[in-house]
């Protein structure tokens, strides 16, 4: 149902977790394989209705960001804003699919050095987030990526299997990537957005016009 939908302001950025073990935990025999270690999905929102537009789970990789934005160009329609965290292949990747259509800036954050022993349990602390104009003529004051890190939050909160230092992650790429279609699903129809005063996400956008319950999210 996220197809050619009208957008304005659009976030992206990447969450980390991984299937079965951690990148660095691989066998040397392992290494190759592309289902088992380190798992980003890539998240992209509507800032003004929270609407997540398109998701894609790979790799931090050229390939992996080129798929997530063509992704993203068959959500979405019309002429937007779009603002992503610094991570290079973007540069490259939203012009080649949304570059005809878009104002594109990144917002490159600096981090101070982790003191030790704080690293594994909670990232470094952001020192400067300096905005960069990469194309067109993005409005500085939408430069943001809070939205869209305030939605990664949703995620760790929301499944189970992404919550830190537990045992709970998936063991299996495929149940990881169903699990964040469940959750990006839910989000979507079935749950209300505080921000939206009674209001999904999909019902803000006019994709739906009530709050879908569970059965009809399953028969959909």
């Amino acid at each position: 149902m996220i197809y050619n939908v009208p957008v304005q302001d659009v976030q992206c950025d990447e969450i980390w977790g991984f299937a079965q073990k951690k990148e660095g935990h691989k066998w040397p025999w392992e290494s190759g394989a592309t289902n088992i270690g380190d798992a980003h999905c890539f998240v992209a929102i509507e800032r003004t209705n929270k609407l997540v537009l398109a998701w894609h789970l790979g790799r931090r990789t050229d390939a992996d960001t080129q798929r997530f934005t063509e992704k993203l160009r068959v959500a979405t329609s019309g002429w937007f804003q779009i603002t992503t965290d610094g991570f290079q292949p973007y540069r490259k990747a939203v012009p080649k699919s949304l570059g005809v259509r878009t104002d594109f800036a990144q917002l490159v954050k600096v981090y101070a050095t982790s003191k030790e022993g704080e690293r594994r349990y909670s990232p470094p602390d952001v020192t400067a987030a300096v905005p960069q104009v990469i194309h067109g003529d993005p409005d500085p004051d939408r430069i943001c990526t809070s939205h869209v890190e305030r939605q990664n939050l949703t995620i760790r909160m929301s499944m189970r299997r992404m919550t830190r230092l537990t045992n709970a992650f998936s063991k299996k790429w495929e149940n990881l990537k169903a699990a964040y279609a469940l959750h990006f699903a839910y989000y979507n129809f079935c749950r209300f957005h505080q921000s939206l005063k009674k209001q999904t996400p999909a019902m803000a956008s006019g994709l739906t016009d009530h709050k879908w319950t569970l059965a009809e999210l399953l028969a959909a």
